[in-house]
């Protein structure tokens, strides 16, 4: 009999050790998963941001005042357009003059 609660004395303290340490893993977990849940809601929101970012940069009106007054370009007008005249080769002419 003493054996037999020897024997049960000591599955009842493996199970009680398991069991601590079972909840702590637990609650390691769910710290862990806080950790992450934060660190995704960071993500996303510096993704957003950088959406945002991207879409401001992309604007055509920033794009053409830096070409203007960073580049000194200038949008071409009629004045500025060179026209060139070239000559026909034969191929294009069998075909009715286009190219």
């Amino acid at each position: 009999m003493g054996r037999l609660s020897l024997l049960f004395a000591a599955a009842l303290m493996l199970s009680a050790l398991s069991l601590v340490t079972a909840r702590f893993q637990s609650r390691q977990l769910y710290i862990e998963a806080g950790r992450l849940e934060d660190k995704t809601r960071q993500l996303d929101t510096d993704w957003r941001r950088l959406q945002l970012e991207r879409a401001e940069l992309a604007r055509n009106a920033r794009i053409d005042g830096i070409a203007r007054d960073d580049l000194h370009m200038l949008p071409a007008g009629v004045e500025r357009t060179i026209y060139l005249k070239g000559q026909v080769s034969a191929s294009a002419s069998k075909q009715g003059g286009q190219p």
